[in-house]
């Protein structure tokens, strides 16, 4: 990755920043925004897609549209850290799907979720169905999200 970012100008970090804003951009539109031809601008993109720096196009669903508006953060620890046990617990949240983010980390707690669902009840659910389930689970804090004041990109 040190790589790519030496090799990286102003008008790669522009094709960038329009692309995190609209992934949906012609490449009419971007060249025009960034200043190039549409060839050069294509080239430019393809680079970046084959060096993963970008790594991929997703659309923003709205979370109430799909019953998931009910958001909570929790803090995980292990009462062990062994591979079996870090990897049934990885694997485990990994598969969840009302878990749309995960994250190892260094010091206490040993983990972070960001955990959607449709409301409290199912909160609830998830928690003592799937999470409590796991063995070697030392704690687990729940954050309820009062307002999401910056969005995730």
């Amino acid at each position: 990755m040190w790589c790519n970012l030496l090799r990286m100008d102003a008008i790669d970090r522009a094709i960038i920043a329009e692309l995190e804003r609209n992934g949906r951009l012609t490449n009419v539109e971007l060249a025009q925004r960034v200043g190039l031809t549409t060839g050069p601008c294509l080239r430019r993109v393809q680079r970046l897609e084959a060096d993963g720096v970008i790594r991929g196009y997703r659309a923003v669903i709205d979370p109430a549209a799909v019953g998931r508006s009910f958001e909570v953060l929790l803090h995980l620890t292990l009462d062990a850290q062994d591979a079996e046990t870090v990897q049934r617990f990885e694997r485990t949240l990994a598969e969840a799907e009302e878990v749309v983010e995960l994250r190892r980390l260094f010091g206490d707690p040993d983990y972070f979720a960001r955990v959607a669902v449709a409301d409290l009840a199912a909160y609830e659910a998830f928690l003592s169905r799937r999470v409590m389930t796991i063995p070697r689970i030392k704690g687990i804090t729940s954050h309820f999200t009062m307002k999401i004041v910056k969005p995730t990109a």
